[in-house]
């Protein structure tokens, strides 16, 4: 059934003051994730923190279901934590590596993740191959088979870059390292909430995803999913008393589940604004947010072509709802600056967000524009008539 746009945008109190196309920095949040957060909220100022929690454990602990559901996961499998950037840490800085092992990674891997990688090789003595693209800008699948081998320690890749509009070849990556044996983290933080996801088609052994962006949650929340294979394979870098129950005086003993990357304390509120938004999203259904917002995202492409001093910087085969270009004159930061006052918002991204694929495509700061399915295309045209009227000037 296709999306009732209407409706959506009279659940969405943000496009009333903004023509937000910002999707992949933070989402406009329906009202009834605000709602959530908000009724949590009173309710702890009301009877205290640790009395709300009790009487609305039942209804907070159900979001580790919703988010299993939403990615075709087990509840056991689920960490709820602060971030992406927190769950994939988790998984990365659990994992041993010996001197010599090596990381295969992706031209597009995210400033986040690879100084991670740096850190450990300068720690760790391991080595950082990033894999080649094939000839649509994606990581070359084949290239990746050829470079596996005994040393390597771990495939780790962005699913979805910051910018550049690239989807790559995910599941095709989790073939070659389900073959291998090797480990698969995947960072989804721009994917999940714009298209479908399952993590046994994907492969993955490691999924690692955000709230805030196109699942349209509240800042400040995200999850892990690890495989339960591997779970009790895995000491986290990091514990407190939840993640591992102290037994007697000189043990402690890991939680058997995902949880085990957790800590005590939560934003419980936060927590209710993640399950109203997983539960929103799974009621629209990802594959017709997926058509909505791709396809706006293709109509701004078309739109953007069109005009003289703009240049497309996405890549890849597969385009998804982030459109990157570039303003021929303009600073990227200034044009920022002067849509959001006109009540128009749209992102830069630095060279140094991913710095391997700026410097091989030898990008500037670019522009980004990420619109989701509560846009219309009369935002889009309001966008595009404001940059003509700033390149009059």
């Amino acid at each position: 059934m296709p999306l009732d746009i209407e409706k959506i945008r009279a659940e969405t109190p943000g496009v009333k003051f903004v023509n937000h196309l910002l999707a992949c920095g933070s989402a406009l949040m329906p009202q009834r994730v605000l709602d959530a957060m908000v009724d949590h909220l009173k309710l702890e100022a009301q009877i205290g923190g640790y009395e709300a929690y009790a009487r609305q454990s039942e209804q907070l602990d159900l979001v580790y279901d919703q988010v299993a559901d939403l990615i075709g996961a087990k509840r056991n499998e689920i960490a709820l934590v602060e971030n992406a950037t927190v769950a994939w840490c988790q998984a990365f800085y659990a994992l041993p590596f010996k001197p010599g092992d090596r990381i295969l990674t992706c031209e597009a891997e995210y400033a986040a993740n690879y100084v991670a990688f740096l850190q450990r090789a300068k720690r760790d003595g391991i080595e950082i191959v990033v894999v080649p693209n094939d000839e649509s800008g994606a990581l070359d699948v084949t290239a990746l088979e050829n470079l596996v081998d005994e040393r390597t320690g771990l495939i780790a890749i962005t699913w979805i870059p910051t910018n550049g509009g690239l989807v790559n070849p995910a599941a095709e990556v989790g073939k070659v390292a389900n073959r291998a044996g090797v480990p698969y983290l995947l960072d989804a933080c721009q994917a999940v909430g714009q298209m479908p996801v399952n993590v046994g088609e994907l492969g993955c052994d490691f999924l690692s995803v955000t709230g805030r962006k196109f699942l349209r949650g509240p800042r400040g929340t995200g999850f892990l999913y690890v495989r339960e294979a591997l779970i009790e394979t895995l000491e986290p870098v990091v514990i407190d008393h939840f993640a591992a129950p102290w037994v007697s005086t000189n043990s402690y003993e890991l939680r058997p589940d995902a949880r085990r990357f957790e800590n005590w304390e939560n934003a419980y509120a936060l927590r209710a604004g993640l399950g109203a938004a997983v539960a929103y999203a799974s009621e629209l259904g990802l594959e017709n947010i997926q058509a909505r917002s791709w396809g706006l995202a293709n109509s701004l492409r078309e739109k953007l072509a069109l005009m003289s001093n703009v240049q497309l910087r996405d890549i890849g085969a597969e385009q998804c709802a982030i459109v990157s270009f570039s303003f021929e004159g303009h600073d990227p930061n200034e044009v920022v600056a002067m849509l959001r006052e006109q009540n128009i918002c749209i992102g830069a991204s630095t060279r140094d967000s991913t710095r391997l694929d700026s410097q091989a495509r030898n990008l500037p700061t670019i522009l980004r524009a990420a619109p989701h399915y509560y846009n219309t295309e009369v935002e889009l045209d309001e966008l595009i008539a404001t940059l003509g009227d700033l390149a009059m000037n």
